[in-house]
């Protein structure tokens, strides 16, 4: 009988072959998501010097009070207003858009809407 592949397992490989063609730069920084069943965090990474520049999350002080779920659609769209809110406060504009091997869909799609709408470009 053949083992079924673990989802997250399938998702790592696929980011990874996605990370092969992503990369950030100083210019251009790589905005980055992770996904987990009650929260959703975003970071933009600099990949040449391995650093984060900017970092926000369902967690974060400014978002836990005025959330009523962490894990919704919303949640995310607001975790994506901040980030692009935080990355024009460092003076990043534009970024690299790194969906961590999920589809582009439900809550990675409205966080990278609401970053949009925060004045981020990708």
């Amino acid at each position: 009988m053949i083992k079924k592949e673990d989802k997250n397992v399938k998702r790592l490989r696929r980011h990874k072959r996605i990370r092969k063609k992503v990369f950030g730069t100083p210019e251009r920084p790589r905005l980055c998501v992770f996904r987990s069943n009650k929260h959703i965090y975003a970071q933009v990474i600099d990949d040449t010097i391995g650093h984060t520049l900017v970092a926000a999350s369902t967690l974060d002080p400014e978002l836990r009070g005025k959330l009523q779920k962490t894990w919704n659609v919303e949640a995310a769209r607001e975790v994506g207003r901040l980030i692009g809110k935080r990355a024009l406060e460092k003076g990043i504009k534009k970024v690299v858009f790194d969906r961590g091997g999920y589809k582009y869909h439900g809550r990675v799609k409205a966080l990278a809407e609401g970053a949009r709408e925060a004045g981020l470009e990708f």
